[in-house]
């Protein structure tokens, strides 16, 4: 057995047919059914219970699966910290971002490459879900989301809490109350155009229940997992909005109209997360360290009608 095999195996695990696999590994499928053939003579045993062209592990099969995949990440981060060894600060780091945490990175980044410039970066956009899934399938080395993530084995460093805030179009500002704050009740009456990941559960379910609690029907006239395309709609006129306030800090729009929300403790979280038991490049721990020393960042908010700092001050 040799780390080759393991591959091999895992690649046909994943794609469920060796046909898949095999174009998969741009090879062809006689000599990947004997890869296949030869470990399980190895090892004595049925890996797969073929059903067809369907093939299904066997608990032997679950076993080496899980096995042969811790493996192969060990034999990866192996070669990238010896190879960094010699590098220094020089190389790709690839992050995760949602759209609306954009805005704990950008500052980081500029300061990051000033200091480093060998270091070219690569980043990746998604839902939270979406996210998980690319650090687990190790497509990038860390990631700043909005909490709650599913599922264990991250790491994470949680950024300072912030509030939702509510959004209207500049032109309705006369149908919202004169004061710079809203209730969920008042909320209720506008259309709404809210966040919704496109797997698992977040900010739609925990906005969604704070009106359930109240006993209040919103009217969700669009759903939607992407903030800048939400707040579009928003400018445009089509409705009203529930977002975390350091949305509107990374992306510049006019006719825009801002209230703070008063009588819910409706609070997003944040937080910069990474594999557990996973090698990290230094320039990933170097980042993170950025945020363990100072987690506010430099978060300056534009293209807003009304002044995000005045909200945090009067909050």
């Amino acid at each position: 057995m040799d780390m080759k095999q393991l591959f091999y195996f895992c690649t046909i695990v994943e794609e469920g047919q060796i046909t898949r696999a095999a174009n998969k590994l741009h090879m062809a499928q006689p000599p990947l059914s004997q890869q296949l053939k030869h470990l399980e003579e190895e090892f004595d045993v049925k890996l797969f219970e073929r059903n067809g062209r369907k093939m299904e592990l066997t608990s032997i099969g679950k076993l080496l699966y899980k096995r042969a995949k811790h493996l192969l990440s060990q034999a990866s981060d192996t070669i990238l910290e010896v190879k960094e060894m010699s590098k220094g600060f020089k190389g790709v780091l690839t992050i995760g971002a949602n759209k609306s945490c954009f805005s704990h990175l950008a500052s980081r980044i500029r300061s990051f490459r000033e200091n480093y410039p060998q270091v070219s970066f690569q980043l990746r956009e998604g839902d939270t879900y979406q996210i998980g899934e690319l650090l687990k399938e190790r497509e990038i080395e860390l990631a700043v989301v909005r909490l709650p993530i599913a599922g264990e084995g991250f790491s994470m460093i949680h950024l300072p809490k912030e509030p939702y805030i509510f959004v209207l179009p500049q032109e309705w500002k006369t149908r919202a109350p004169t004061e710079e704050s809203i209730t969920l009740k008042q909320i209720s009456a506008f259309p709404l155009l809210l966040l919704h990941r496109i797997n698992g559960t977040g900010q739609y379910e925990l906005v969604l229940n704070e009106f359930i609690k109240k006993g209040l029907h919103p009217n969700i006239i669009c759903e939607c997992p992407d903030p800048f395309m939400i707040l579009s709609l928003v400018a445009s006129g089509v409705g009203a909005t529930i977002v975390p306030q350091s949305a509107l800090q990374s992306i510049k729009m006019e006719n825009l109209y801002i209230m703070k929300i008063k009588d819910t403790p409706l609070i997003s979280e944040s937080a910069v997360i990474w594999l557990e038991n996973r090698y990290l490049s230094k320039s990933a721990w170097h980042l993170i360290q950025s945020f363990e020393n100072n987690p506010f960042g430099d978060t300056k908010s534009r293209g807003c009608s009304v002044n995000l700092a005045a909200l945090e001050q009067d909050g």
